[in-house]
């Protein structure tokens, strides 16, 4: 056994994301067994109990998480080709209107905000932002077990075992992909529920037994659904509400 590096140990905990665990111990907010650690780069036995200072449970209270309904034609990170980014419909007359008595938004919200998973510019639906490293980890981590259910319309004729395929046994860049829920919702829509989230799956999924997609959007990520939130509009994550 050997010791590892303190800011991958917090984030394998949840406790933060490796870069803010890199600023907490940085600030002197970080204790191991109860000894303060401000020295970056160091390290502790696996076993070993780490907490976070009171000033840093604090700053990860204040930081927010926002769900928006993406519109076909935005990208989920930084603009390119001329399309303007999703973070950009994040203004206070675009918040939901039955969101408005919960929070008010403040232009520090989008200080750091980021996405947490693709939603590539042909596909609308639910997009998570975050400032929350803990947030964003648990949802994009390679080990995420969270799933992420999309309704896909599709045009072309499925062959007779590629429902089969398509709920396992396909391979994407040389990789078997993981077992996924995927069903008829009606003649010309299938619904998928997946536990990963490489890029363009579902359309490069249905490429490979013959379908095409047409329209794709997100409905659930966890326990979080997109529910009535109008394309376009955006509203905050409660405190009460998990992803699981």
């Amino acid at each position: 056994m050997e010791k590892i590096r303190i800011s991958k140990l917090m984030a394998e905990r949840g406790l933060c994301s490796r870069r803010e665990a890199d600023a907490y111990i940085e600030r002197g907010w970080v204790r191991v067994d109860g000894q303060v650690v401000s020295e970056l780069g160091s390290k502790a036995w696996p076993g070993q109990d780490i907490t976070l200072d009171k000033m840093a449970q604090r700053r990860q209270t204040s930081r927010v998480t926002i769900l928006l309904n993406k519109p076909v034609g935005y990208v989920s990170g930084q603009a390119e080709q001329g399309y303007r980014p999703a973070v950009s419909l994040i203004t206070a007359a675009s918040q939901y209107k039955a969101d408005k008595s919960t929070q008010r938004f403040e232009p520090s919200h989008l200080r750091g905000l980021a996405p947490a998973g693709r939603l590539d510019i042909d596909s609308q639906g639910l997009l998570i932002l975050t400032q929350d490293g803990r947030i964003a980890r648990q949802l994009i981590a390679e080990d995420s077990d969270i799933e992420k259910e999309y309704l896909v319309r599709v045009t072309g004729k499925l062959g007779a075992n590629g429902l089969a395929k398509l709920n396992h046994g396909l391979s994407l860049d040389g990789k078997q992909l993981r077992p996924a829920q995927v069903s008829w919702q009606n003649e010309d829509q299938l619904r998928f529920i997946l536990q990963e989230g490489k890029k363009r799956q579902i359309r490069r999924m249905c490429e490979q037994v013959g379908l095409k997609v047409v329209g794709l959007k997100r409905v659930r990520m966890g326990l979080i659904v997109l529910g009535d939130l109008p394309p376009g509009k955006w509203r905050y994550l409660k405190d009460a509400e998990r992803f699981l």
